[in-house]
């Protein structure tokens, strides 16, 4: 299986996930820190988070599977949602709840 078909069953098989450094428990960088951060707040405990310094073709695939240069990578419903600050103007406008109650 190649690199992008892994990432694609990770983001299909799972309602909510995020590619970020480091785990739910233990970020390790700010922006993964706020993006676990922005979810809780947002109702969101039940997202996989998938630590991209585990696995270095992850690191790079997850940035050409969504074209997207930055890590975290926040995916609903297998639809890329974007970055932690994508994720913070989305939940300031209310928008980031409505999708993930969805």
């Amino acid at each position: 299986m190649s690199i992008q078909e892994e990432i694609k069953q990770i983001v299909s098989g799972n309602r909510v996930v995020l590619f970020m450094k480091g785990t739910k428990q233990f970020p390790q960088c700010g922006f993964s820190s706020r993006a676990v951060q922005i979810l809780q707040a947002a109702g969101c405990n039940d997202f996989l988070t998938v630590n991209v310094l585990e696995n270095p073709e992850i690191r790079q695939g997850i940035k050409e599977y969504a074209d997207w240069p930055t890590i975290p990578q926040l995916y609903v419903n297998g639809e890329f949602v974007g970055g932690s600050d994508i994720m913070m103007e989305m939940y300031e406008a209310g928008e980031l709840q409505s999708l993930l109650q969805a």
